[in-house]
């Protein structure tokens, strides 16, 4: 794969046909499960004394991502679509290319 798009496009084939009947109620509940084990390996790390496994956070952000590539096609939208809205709303909301204090501290929505 090269691009996003072709990633969505492969992922697509892996959808269970229940899956298929609501991509996005189906997409946005993986997500939240799997978004929670990222959450859950970091904490373990952090505050129960455990290695940081990144080989399974890895595992698990690639869930994220098929999850996420599920959502978008149940919206009619492609991964390149997210990611190219994503910049412009960041590049307007920090007023350019790079974070700044001060408009993530006086943000507009």
């Amino acid at each position: 794969m090269k691009t996003l798009n072709e990633y969505q496009m492969k992922a697509n084939g892996f959808i269970s046909e229940d899956g298929k009947k609501n991509l996005i109620l189906n997409g946005v509940l993986g997500l939240s499960g799997e978004s929670g084990e990222c959450a859950d390996i970091v904490k373990k790390h952090l505050f129960q004394g455990h290695d940081l496994n990144k080989d399974k956070l890895k595992d698990e952000l690639g869930d994220v991502l098929w999850y996420i590539a599920e959502t978008a096609l149940g919206l009619g939208i492609t991964l390149e679509d997210i990611a190219n809205y994503n910049i412009e709303k960041l590049t307007k909301r920090f007023h350019g290319e790079t974070f700044n204090k001060e408009d993530s501290i006086n943000r507009e929505e």
